[in-house]
């Protein structure tokens, strides 16, 4: 990334390109180069799953973080030339794009912690908020705990003085967990979650933060406490599939949430976009103080080493879906790369 400071630092965007953008750029957005997070979604919406009216060939990914270099007129009332930002705009797997200037909010600098933050922090901050009902001595499960969205929800919930239960795939992830405040973190690959949750917590669980789906979505539901919350913010498990789902037990759902008055809810980060704001200055508040891990793996144990260029994005998405990633998984796009796409 180029450095902040004078705007003779800031990388431009090739003339062509800008001349692409001049009309655009004449009423609201902001032009801005950066890091880009990859999401377990991002295979839905290349699918078409979350528009289907969306043809090929169309824009992917969903956030980033760069540095203004080029600035619309109303943008130019709040944000300067090389100033750091974050947004959360589809399309941004490229190398510049034109992001409206209602929809990026200031950083302190370049740094990928800061777009952890955009939707897997504020999807954790949000969900808790608005459905956990957290409040101390509660027992929470986190499933994926040491994921992008996943170690968010665990410290949140530490926060709130909740007991905390995190589901992870290595010993590695479960140093991870324990590092953030996990009381009771499950490496699914040496234990069962199912046998471990009915042995250690009979009573159940009160909230159940889920994000992986089928058989862990039926285990999640099994282990309800009486009242108990499940929050449904994703089932990754299922996303490579020609349905983009993974099979559940739903037909005995109803029997099992009414002997438990319990509930099953969704949250899509999309209907909550009024909270979005608040809930990212809280955030960056929270980090700054110290008070929040923001752990990024930009592939520095991968195979073919570190995510760098767009050309990246592909080995990205496969590293996440081989479960290898610990926190959120970051491309970097310094300006000294030449995309190969």
């Amino acid at each position: 990334m180029a450095s902040l400071g004078s705007s003779s630092s800031v990388s431009r965007p090739p003339p062509d390109i800008l001349r692409r953008m001049a009309f655009p750029l004449m009423y609201q957005d902001i032009f801005v180069m950066r890091f880009v997070g990859v999401n377990a979604s991002d295979i839905n919406y290349s699918a078409g799953r979350y528009d289907p009216s969306v043809k090929t060939p169309f824009d992917a990914g969903f956030e980033g973080v760069g540095e203004v270099v080029a600035l619309g007129l109303s943008a130019s009332a709040a944000f300067m030339v090389g100033q750091a930002v974050a947004y959360m705009a589809p399309g941004s797997f490229a190398e510049y794009t034109v992001v409206p200037a209602r929809v990026a909010i200031p950083v302190p600098g370049l740094k990928p912690e800061y777009l952890t933050l955009l939707v897997s922090g504020t999807t954790a901050y949000i969900s808790l908020k608005e459905l956990g009902g957290l409040s101390e001595g509660k027992k929470v499960l986190v499933t994926a705990a040491a994921g992008g969205t996943g170690q968010f929800a665990v410290q949140l919930a530490k926060k709130a003085k909740c007991h905390v239960i995190g589901t992870c795939s290595s010993a590695e992830k479960s140093a991870f967990l324990k590092s953030v405040g996990c009381d009771r973190p499950i490496n699914y690959n040496t234990e069962h979650v199912g046998t471990v949750l009915r042995q250690e917590y009979p009573q159940g669980v009160d909230v159940v933060y889920e994000s992986v789906g089928g058989a862990m979505f039926d285990l999640a539901v099994d282990a309800l406490a009486t009242r108990g919350r499940l929050i449904v913010i994703g089932f990754v498990s299922g996303y490579q599939t020609p349905t983009g789902l993974s099979p559940v037990k739903a037909g005995t759902l109803p029997a099992k949430l009414l002997k438990k008055s319990a509930s099953v809810q969704g949250f899509f980060l999309n209907h909550y976009l009024p909270e979005f704001r608040g809930a990212m200055d809280h955030l960056l508040k929270m980090y700054a103080g110290g008070e929040l891990v923001c752990e990024v793996d930009t592939g520095g144990l991968s195979a073919e080493g570190r995510f760098t260029g767009l050309e990246s994005v592909f080995r990205a998405v496969d590293y996440m879906y081989m479960r290898k990633n610990t926190g959120k998984i970051v491309v970097e796009l310094p300006p000294s790369v030449n995309s190969k796409l």
